[in-house]
């Protein structure tokens, strides 16, 4: 086509799943999972998303930072005894305050281009009848990202011109030298972001804003690392009476899969071309649907990277790679601005205890082996 670009692609293919799906096998349930890349770096959007947000994030951090507080206020989802993290950003000492404000626009306009997607995919279900009777879980991976690739300019200025791409040659950089069409890619803040010529995300300040009201970032796993929305939308399985509502039980990818088994009846196997495999993790959240307990048996643990934590009822034990223990009261705390690991020691060693023993069992030691694996690679 004249103009590509991949999160219009995944929507487009999606919708023509569906309709595919309706057209040959209407009388057969369908599993499908959209994985968006949006709004992961290098940021690119199209001009015409990019001009809706044109200005209005040149009031820098700290104003976009306090309307978003309110409107959690408003809805429901900031507890007033939670203590929001503090703004990382200074935005008076940002000297290209145009390129800055541009990196956030883009931002936004790649979430725009993504929300327009999943309206053609509700349309679709829509127009083939099947949106009543269709589970649609919406998720995020994780937290606003800190990392700064591309911000800062190369050492070396790149060519000025590459050949062109053969139509089945790949990328083969982790941070592609050139466009498909041969042009350079840029990076740093003399290159504004959004084309297909520029590589950059958009930095720890403005994840700092996307994390509102959480500390740390993606890579950890503090809750701005890892707390992101689940919205579950299924007409003919969620009581009308529910609907709107905000549900306080966490949860964990692991529960999708388990949910996904309860509500189509599904059996989970014990064995995978004559292999054992693991029983099936999480629990369903159908119960949630109609503001019940999960009746959760066990914590819920992370591992990424080396950072490590485990959630239990109202406790959570966290920590970073080769880091102590931190402990938060997460119904009066969950923002994590108060350590109590000093003052429940017993607490501390009841919750490592347990997360050693699932490290244990769940393939997560020796922790940092990722790093010795992805060296060899």
């Amino acid at each position: 086509p004249k103009e590509f670009y991949y999160t219009d692609a995944i929507s487009d293919n999606s919708v023509k799943f569906l309709q595919q799906h309706e057209k040959d096998s209407a009388d057969k349930p369908f599993f499908m999972y959209v994985a968006y890349t949006a709004a992961h770096w290098p940021m690119h959007a199209l001009e015409r998303d990019i001009a809706k947000y044109k200005g209005k994030f040149d009031g820098g951090y700290e104003p976009e930072r306090k309307a978003r507080l309110k409107r959690l206020k408003e809805l429901g989802l900031l507890d007033p005894k939670w203590q929001p993290a503090p703004t990382v950003g200074k935005w008076a000492e940002i000297k290209n305050k145009e390129w800055e404000s541009r990196c956030m626009e883009v931002f936004a306009a790649m979430m725009d281009n993504m929300d327009q997607g999943i309206g053609r995919i509700i349309e679709q279900l829509k127009r083939s009848d099947e949106l009543n009777n269709t589970v649609i879980f919406y998720l995020q991976d994780n937290g606003g990202c800190a990392e700064d690739n591309g911000r800062r300019a190369p050492k070396e200025a790149p060519p000025k011109k590459f050949p062109p791409m053969k139509p089945d040659e790949l990328q083969t950089f982790a941070k592609p030298r050139q466009t498909r069409d041969g042009r350079p890619v840029q990076q740093g803040p003399k290159a504004m972001p959004g084309g297909a010529d520029t590589f950059i995300a958009y930095g720890e300040n403005w994840a700092n804003v996307s994390n509102t009201p959480f500390r740390e970032y993606k890579h950890w796993v503090h809750e701005g690392g890892i707390s992101t929305p689940l919205i579950v939308h299924w007409p003919n399985g969620i009581p009308k009476t529910r609907n709107g509502k905000l549900e306080t039980q966490p949860s964990h990818l692991i529960d999708i899969m388990a949910t996904c088994v309860d509500v189509s009846s599904a059996n989970y196997p014990k064995e995978l071309h004559g292999e054992k495999i693991k029983p099936m993790q999480g629990v369903s959240l159908s119960p949630a649907f109609g503001g019940k307990d999960v009746k959760r048996k066990e914590p819920i643990f992370w591992e990424h990277e080396s950072n490590r934590a485990v959630r239990d009822g109202k406790w959570k034990l966290v920590a970073k790679a080769d880091a102590f223990w931190e402990l938060y009261d997460m119904e009066k705390d969950r923002t994590e601005m108060h350590n109590l690991a000093s003052a429940n020691p017993e607490k501390v060693k009841e919750l490592s205890a347990i997360w050693d023993s699932w490290a244990a069992r769940s393939d997560v030691l020796p922790l940092g082996a990722w790093k010795t694996k992805a060296s060899a690679e």
